[in-house]
């Protein structure tokens, strides 16, 4: 079951690089529309991405319990 989920988040993500090049070159309105949702969905991984490895790492989690 998660292979098949794999296999269809792979097959859009590679339709929507796929759109994207076509609207490169002047693709139709429906796929310029795909295009700039790819791009959006590649800045909103990005910037989770980065903030992600922001964090500070340390091993206090900063609750005052013992039970480590």
């Amino acid at each position: 079951m998660v292979g098949a989920v794999l296999v269809v988040v792979l097959l859009l993500v590679l339709g929507g690089c796929g759109c994207v090049v076509w609207a490169e070159r002047g693709g139709p309105g429906w796929v310029r529309g795909v295009a700039r949702v790819t791009l959006g969905a590649g800045r909103v991984v990005r910037w989770a991405y980065r903030n992600r490895n922001r964090r500070p790492v340390s091993g206090n989690s900063g609750s005052t319990g013992g039970d480590s």
